[in-house]
């Protein structure tokens, strides 16, 4: 365990000690084979889905130019902290230097946020092409999604160096245990001597206008997409909208849902006891299920998929 002295961040040469569930250590050894096989397949999937999104023209549409951004996505969430999560379970050392749990943090604020935002704007996409079908091919034109997409990730990046700043400059308690499996802010604000309430209040209202607010404006879309549906004559459009945007609104409640649960009060009693769950679910469950909601059950993607294999084929073939 490293030697601290005094109580600010200075006293951090080394870095912090994670807990995890250090408590269960019967548990870790099983956690880490469930993790194994997660990871696993959370990387095939998402990398799966970028590849395809990238490679097969029929995909080249803006749902799944935005459903490649959020795999892209979930691979830089699980990448950035599944591993050493990983390493944590496995080993007796469960440090993360200064520096990696800056970048970590950094890293996950900024991944977050990006893909709060991009919710939305798959939301809007969806809303173009149900209530505006006729409109949708010039509205929703390339030079727009990537507008849209940058736009996410500068809002994620803002929000990262804003947040990450601001919880590193607090004056820390000596110990250096993070009762958690990541640097997340809850989980430094835990560890703060001094006053977090500037902290906190900051951290609420952040997590309100990436949760909340997001979470309201895809309700309305929904709302207006649902009487829409409703009043289409075709009954395969109907089902198709359906399927689309129920499979959209259940990733929506998931990530939101455990994201504000944790993060619009950090230091409830709520937060602390069941933080390290919501944590699992948000980096290791959401990035595992998305691909699975979302596309691979997704007759385009597996006739993609098909595509893709045949080619791959009659190359061997040809050689």
């Amino acid at each position: 365990m490293p030697k601290t002295t005094g109580r600010t961040n200075q006293s951090f040469p080394v870095g912090f000690v994670l807990l995890g569930i250090s408590e269960w250590p019967q548990l870790e050894r099983m956690l880490f084979w469930v993790m194994i096989l997660l990871f696993t397949v959370t990387i095939l999937s998402n990398s799966s889905i970028v590849l395809l999104s990238c490679m097969d023209p029929h995909l080249h549409t803006p749902m799944y130019f935005f459903l490649g951004n959020l795999s892209f996505l979930d691979l830089c969430l699980t990448t950035a902290s599944v591993p050493q999560m990983l390493s944590h379970l496995w080993g007796p050392d469960k440090s993360i230097t200064y520096t990696g749990c800056v970048i970590q943090l950094s890293v996950f604020l900024c991944v977050g946020a990006t893909e709060g935002i991009l919710l939305v704007e798959m939301a809007f996409d969806r809303y173009i092409a149900v209530c505006q079908p006729l409109r949708y091919t010039v509205l929703m034109h390339r030079p727009l999604c990537w507008k849209l997409v940058f736009l996410a990730w500068l809002s994620g990046l803002i929000v990262s160096l804003f947040q990450s700043s601001t919880i590193f400059q607090l004056p820390f308690c000596p110990h250096h245990l993070l009762d958690g499996f990541l640097c997340e802010v809850p989980v430094l604000m835990h560890l703060a001597c001094g006053d977090t309430t500037a902290n906190e209040w900051q951290m609420t209202i952040t997590a309100v206008i990436f949760t909340m607010v997001p979470m309201g404006l895809i309700l309305a879309s929904y709302g207006c997409i649902a009487q829409v549906v409703r009043s289409m004559k075709s009954e395969e459009g109907r089902k198709k909208a359906i399927s689309t945007c129920s499979s959209h609104l259940l990733v929506v409640f998931m990530f939101y849902g455990t994201v504000a649960m944790v993060y619009t009060d950090p230091k409830s009693n709520f937060a602390s006891k069941n933080g390290k769950f919501f944590t699992f679910f948000y980096t290791v469950v959401i990035p595992l299920l998305n691909p699975l909601i979302y596309t691979l059950r997704n007759q385009e993607v597996q006739d993609a998929w098909l595509r893709q294999l045949g080619k791959w084929v009659n190359r061997r073939k040809s050689k």
